[in-house]
């Protein structure tokens, strides 16, 4: 099995564990915003576009940050909460880090040494789509569902 196919599984298995129900499409590879925004209209999704950004502290501790596609990162924010100035991370360290492909940073499943900024507009969503790994395929949860998921985490868990 694959790294991304672990992912894929994991993250299954986690919202089967969850007893959360979830659509799924499949669908061309999508690895940047224009493609996503191409299969969005497509497919006709309504749902919010999740985005992970794979971040670095100063002390060399790894964050994810779950936020609305078309959310700007505000460093200040990140600090200010974590105490530690972000950056973003290389390819090759989220690579190495995650198992994920660049593009598609899946927000589940993560190491439990990876901390977890969530963007608390999402729980607000009717729908929240996000890639499990695969950049094949795009899951949806409702916001209210992201809170269950998050719970059954290992990693720390931040709001802001």
């Amino acid at each position: 099995m694959t790294r991304l196919e672990a992912i894929f599984k994991a993250n299954l298995d986690l919202l089967a564990q969850a007893g959360i129900t979830f659509n799924q499409w499949r669908h061309e590879p999508i690895l940047d915003f224009a493609t996503d925004e191409k299969i969005a209209k497509q497919l006709d999704w309504i749902g919010t576009h999740s985005k992970s950004l794979f971040l670095k502290l100063k002390n060399g501790d790894f964050v994810l940050y779950l936020t609305e596609k078309d959310k700007r990162l505000d460093s200040k924010q990140l600090k200010a909460l974590l105490g530690k100035r972000p950056s973003i991370c290389s390819d090759e360290e989220m690579i190495e880090q995650l198992g994920c492909v660049p593009g598609a940073v899946c927000p589940f499943g993560l190491p439990p040494h990876i901390i977890m900024v969530v963007d608390r507009t999402l729980f607000k969503h009717q729908e929240l789509l996000y890639t499990p790994g695969d950049p094949e395929y795009t899951f949806g949860i409702t916001g209210q569902d992201l809170d269950r998921l998050l719970s059954l985490l290992p990693n720390t868990i931040h709001t802001l």
